[in-house]
């Protein structure tokens, strides 16, 4: 006996991507409370997403992030010590000479 493929409004799928856009359950939570496959989903947040400034929610985008602020971070400290370097350098140059 093959099984009826379910059909939802638009309104329940918009109303599904924003739910998980607010990140009160993760994709895969929401998939198996709906019994809707998680690729389901997917195409229904690529399809329906309405806002870019959304909380983070995959562990990708997670990583990605934390490299970017690791590397911001970095570039940050070596200017930092080039500012301390140039103050050193401008404080020895400017003394008056005798």
């Amino acid at each position: 006996m093959k099984e009826s493929r379910q059909h939802y409004s638009e309104e329940f799928k918009e109303n599904t991507v924003k739910y998980l856009q607010s990140q009160e359950k993760s994709l895969p939570q929401l998939a198996e409370e709906l019994n809707i496959p998680e690729g389901t989903l997917r195409q229904w947040q690529a399809k329906y997403r309405k806002f870019e400034n959304e909380p983070l929610v995959d562990r990708e985008t997670l990583r990605k992030k934390e490299r970017d602020i690791e590397e911001l971070q970095r570039i940050i400290e070596e200017q930092n010590e080039e500012i301390a370097i140039l103050k050193k350098a401008m404080h020895i140059f400017s003394k008056e000479r005798n």
